[in-house]
C-alpha cells in the first residue's frame, strides 16, 4: 500500500518544519532532563514524576514520528494560474449557505493543516470536497449532520 500524500500550503510545510525541530531540539532536551531529575527521587516503580516524563516523552516522540511521516510525504500545493476562478486546494473561498443566508469564507487545504476555527478547511471535509472545482456563481449540494446545504460560490482567491 503506498504511503498517503499530505498536501500542504507552503505556510504549513514552513510550521510542521518548524515543531519538528523544535520537538527534536528542545523538547527532547527538557524531557531528558526531567527524566534524569525524577530518576534521582529513588524508585521507578513509584516515582510519579518518571513516569510523567516517561509518558511525555512517548508522546513527543509519537508527534515527531507523525511529522518526519508527513513531511516525507508532503507535496507542496501550487497556485494553478490557469484556474484562477476555479475553487482548489490551497484556494479561499467566499460561499454563501443559502439555506441559513449566511456568508462563510475559508481556505482550503489538505488534511494537516485543516482548522475550522482558524477558516482552514480539509479538502476531504464534505463542505470542502463540494466546492473543489466550483467556480464564481456556481451551485452545490452538500450533506452535513444537519441535513443537505446549498452552498453559492461567491469568490475565490488563491494562495
Amino acid at each position: 500500500m503506498a504511503d498517503k500524500e499530505f498536501l500542504l500550503t507552503q505556510e504549513g510545510l514552513d510550521q510542521h518544519k518548524e515543531e519538528l525541530e523544535f520537538l527534536k531540539t528542545t523538547r527532547r532536551t527538557e524531557i531528558a532532563e526531567k527524566i534524569k531529575v525524577a530518576r534521582g527521587f529513588g524508585d521507578l516503580s513509584e516515582n510519579a514524576e518518571y513516569d510523567e516524563a516517561k509518558n511525555e516523552q512517548a508522546q513527543v516522540e509519537e508527534r515527531i514520528n507523525y511529522l518526519e511521516n508527513l513531511l516525507l510525504h508532503a507535496k507542496v500545493i501550487q497556485d494553478d494560474e490557469n484556474q484562477k476562478d476555479v475553487v482548489t486546494v490551497g484556494s479561499t473561498v467566499t460561499y454563501k449557505n443559502l439555506n441559513l443566508n449566511k456568508e462563510m469564507t475559508y481556505q482550503i487545504v489538505g488534511t494537516a493543516e485543516s482548522d475550522p476555527f482558524a477558516g482552514r478547511i480539509s479538502n476531504e471535509s464534505p463542505t470542502g470536497k463540494a466546492l473543489l472545482n466550483l467556480k464564481v456563481g456556481d451551485t452545490t449540494k452538500v450533506e452535513t449532520p444537519g441535513g443537505i446545504v446549498e452552498l453559492k460560490v461567491l469568490t475565490v482567491k488563491k494562495g
